[in-house]
């Protein structure tokens, strides 16, 4: 009996308790687009709390009284009603909200895969926006890069706070991800900057440091995430032509042409949405007659991505996503001369090649009730080259899939878990045939205690294998907090773990060019290492300007830290010494340090119909081979590793009136402390790269290279730019035997309907 009335006590007491319950419910809308916003953290008096649905709909159960309801979504700005609500009284409370103009209010993803506000990440992070892109005409992400501060790319290889040198093309300690997936080569392991989709961005972000906890291998230095852009509710469309023609150098006996090289193309893209289906269609076609004798290329690239909600099941997205690339190129590698022949092609060093490039992106996408979250993502990545001198051909496909849950909890709580699986296939005479395959499970977990501290945290485990061989098993921890000190000042500190597994370019790779061997070395291991700093961002409001201050010490270290390292390399069965094994191998050196500060200002101000906008950085580096500095010596800068600079000052100012705008972006670099020494000997550099020691010697300096910018807005839909790089046509040089373009000039039309 005693238990039968405790069944009936929960029958009649909870339904009478429930109708005491007030109910407030509504709907959060975009107050732009007015467009349903999912996700929004809604909270009655700071306590309890709820999180729209894909609908924007929303419910909160409460104790009859009056409450302030607070609405919270990264990028807008928080609203706060007051309500009052009787004893079993169903109010409805719907908003729109605002988004936020506030530069530290910037929305991010890569810092933890969600959306977070700028302010908050734990690590130092650049953002390079759409517009950036399209008034400078970048063909190429990296031209893009290359004037972001803390960042160097030293012949398409990046370099984030002189974390990387230059290895001949193989291996990134960078990782590309275009819209949360890599996109880094299967057989070189490196990222094809001309295949990625630049004429659809919707943001850039660059995370600085160690992020292999969240990314993987390939993420030891940092990452750079492109995020492609969406339609919102009215159809867009633009197109884009351009062209221009390299002018004469300083030194004019370098210019071996006798009619101007030009370069030309189009772009378009086309977004709208089709009840509730996304559409993204674009294009681009390039082609480029280069400075320099014999490199050209030609490509055209077609990008479709496609997304749909469905409306039978709320929260429930899935889409594909989808480039194919063709391209006819021949790259310059090593001079004739250093003198007339700077510009003139080795004719032994590069063949012409064809090839086709395209990824297949499936993915879904699960949101739940309560903040849960499932996605899951795959990416099919195939590459093939195809040279007219057949022995470096060689073909890549690479597959991923990651599937990751996220839960996000009331208190402010944001938890992060998946499994990463890769597998990549080459083949072909340049590599011969190779596989390799990654399994990795990663974790992490954002919170936030009170309104001013989030504390971030996060493990990964990963083992990878080549040829059947395995390597160890590798885990990983990061940590990060980032403490709000006042209204617009926020202190952070991070540390994190990271490492590299050799690409498989590395480890097998046989090539000879102009010369120059490059050896296999099946022995090769991966390179680990952890990066942490302290930062301070600090918002700035003066009068009409607004912007924010960013400085940041840093240190990376590294072990069997890999680079390509010049030397006799003799098989096991041969003993006497011979010029047919000499060459360049990929070897773990030992262990480096990379001790340094950055300083970013990014802002924007309003005079009237004026608008300044400013984005620089300053960067000193000091990265140290640990083992040749305990080893000793006279040399002045001999420990500094190869092909990294001390200091890089990059700044870019642009001003818009009414139908005028003006832009012009600076980029110092000191000199180049030390690159290989056989390019430096007397007898080997000129045997290699004829004239290359005295060049050195005579202009390894500090340089300045600008780019002016000139916009006139036609109409509403129509505007002309005239880009004008290199302005003072300085003659500067990269990698050995690597002299940047001289002055060019850009016209561009871009209309919008």
């Amino acid at each position: 009996m005693r238990g039968i009335a405790s069944v009936l006590f929960l029958f009649l007491f909870f339904p009478v308790s429930g109708q005491e319950k007030a109910v407030i419910r509504g709907k959060v809308t975009d107050g732009k687009t007015g467009q349903p916003m999912m996700e929004v953290n809604i909270s009655a008096d700071g306590k309890s709390g709820t999180i729209s649905d894909s609908t924007g709909s929303y419910k909160l159960f409460l104790s009859p009284g009056r409450y302030n309801i607070s609405f919270y979504f990264v990028g807008y700005e928080t609203l706060s009603e007051s309500v009052s609500a009787g004893k079993g009284e169903s109010v409805e409370l719907n908003v729109r909200m605002k988004a936020s103009t506030k530069v530290l209010d910037e929305v991010v993803v890569s810092a933890g895969r969600y959306e977070q506000k700028l302010s908050d990440v734990t690590v130092s992070m650049e953002v390079l926006k759409a517009r950036q892109i399209s008034n400078q005409n970048i063909t190429s992400l990296d031209m893009i890069l290359e004037k972001t501060s803390g960042i160097n790319i030293l012949d398409g290889q990046a370099s984030i706070r002189g974390g990387s040198g230059y290895s001949y093309g193989a291996g990134s300690r960078v990782l590309m991800l275009v819209d949360d997936m890599p996109m880094i080569a299967g057989d070189a392991g490196d990222i094809k900057w001309n295949y990625l989709p630049v004429e659809n961005i919707n943001q850039v972000e660059v995370v600085k440091g160690a992020s292999s906890v969240l990314y993987g291998s390939s993420a030891l230095n940092g990452v750079i995430h492109l995020r492609n852009r969406f339609p919102g509710d009215d159809p867009e469309t633009e197109v884009t032509l351009f062209g221009g023609g390299y002018l004469k150098p300083r030194r004019q006996e370098m210019a071996w042409w006798d009619r101007t090289p030009v370069f030309g193309g189009a772009t378009f893209s086309h977004l709208r949405k089709i009840g509730n289906l996304d559409v993204m269609l674009s294009g681009n076609f390039f082609q480029d007659n280069g400075y320099r004798e014999k490199e050209w290329e030609k490509r055209g690239r077609g990008n479709l991505n496609l997304r749909y909600r469905f409306k039978k099941v709320p929260g429930l997205t899935a889409g594909v996503s989808s480039s194919i690339m063709f391209i006819h190129a021949s790259d310059f590698l090593l001079w004739q001369n250093a003198d007339s022949g700077a510009y003139r092609q080795n004719p032994v060093s590069v063949a012409p090649y064809s090839g086709i490039r395209y990824n297949v992106d499936p993915y879904i996408e699960y949101l739940m009730g309560k903040g849960g979250k499932h996605t899951l993502k795959t990416r099919v990545f195939t590459l093939g080259n195809v040279n007219e001198d057949s022995t470096k051909s060689s073909q890549s496909r690479t597959l991923y899939t990651d599937y990751r849950y996220q839960k996000n909890f009331h208190n402010g709580i944001v938890w992060s878990s998946g499994i990463s699986i890769t597998s990549s296939k080459i083949e072909g005479n340049f590599f011969e045939n190779h596989n390799s395959a990654n399994f990795a499970v990663y974790s992490q977990v954002d919170a936030r205690l009170g309104e001013k501290i989030k504390l971030s945290g996060g493990v990964r485990w990963e083992m990878n294998r080549l040829d059947g061989e395995f390597y160890n098993a590798l885990p990983v921890l990061r940590t990060g907090v980032n403490y709000q000190v006042a209204t617009a000042t926020f202190l952070r500190g991070s540390v994190g773990q990271g490492y590299r597994f050799p690409s498989l370019a590395e480890k097998y790779a046989s090539a000879e060019v102009g010369g120059l061997k490059i050896f296999p070395n099946h022995d090769l291991q991966p390179e680990k290492g952890w990066s942490a700093e302290i930062g301070v961002k600090q918002g700035l409001s003066l009068g009409n300007w607004k912007g924010f201050a960013d400085l940041a010490l840093f240190q990376t270290r590294y072990s069997e830290m890999i680079e390509y390292t010049f030397g006799m390399y003799l098989p096991d069965s041969i003993k006497v010494p011979s010029f047919k094994y000499l060459g360049f191998k990929a070897l773990n050196i030992g262990n480096a340090r990379i001790t340094g500060a950055e300083l970013t200002i990014t802002g924007e101000a309003t005079y009237g119909p004026v608008v300044l906008r400013i984005i620089s950085g300053y960067t000193f580096m000091q990265p140290i081979d640990i083992d040749k500095m305990a080893a000793g010596g006279s040399e002045p800068d001999a420990y500094i590793l190869k092909y990294r600079h001390k200091h890089a000052l990059k700044a870019d100012f642009e001003a818009e009136m009414k139908r005028f705008l003006i832009g012009a972006s600076f980029n110092y670099t000191s000199r180049m402390v030390n690159v290989d020494k056989v390019f430096t000997d007397s007898f080997t550099g000129n045997l290699f790269l004829p004239g290359y020691p005295d060049y050195r010697k005579n202009n390894n300096s500090s340089y300045l290279v600008m780019d002016l910018r000139f916009a006139l807005n036609i109409s509403k839909f129509i505007r002309i730019n005239l880009i004008v790089r290199n302005l003072l046509n300085k003659e500067y040089i990269g990698r050995p035997g690597d002299i940047g373009p001289p002055r060019n000039m850009t016209l561009q039309l871009r209309v919008k309907f």
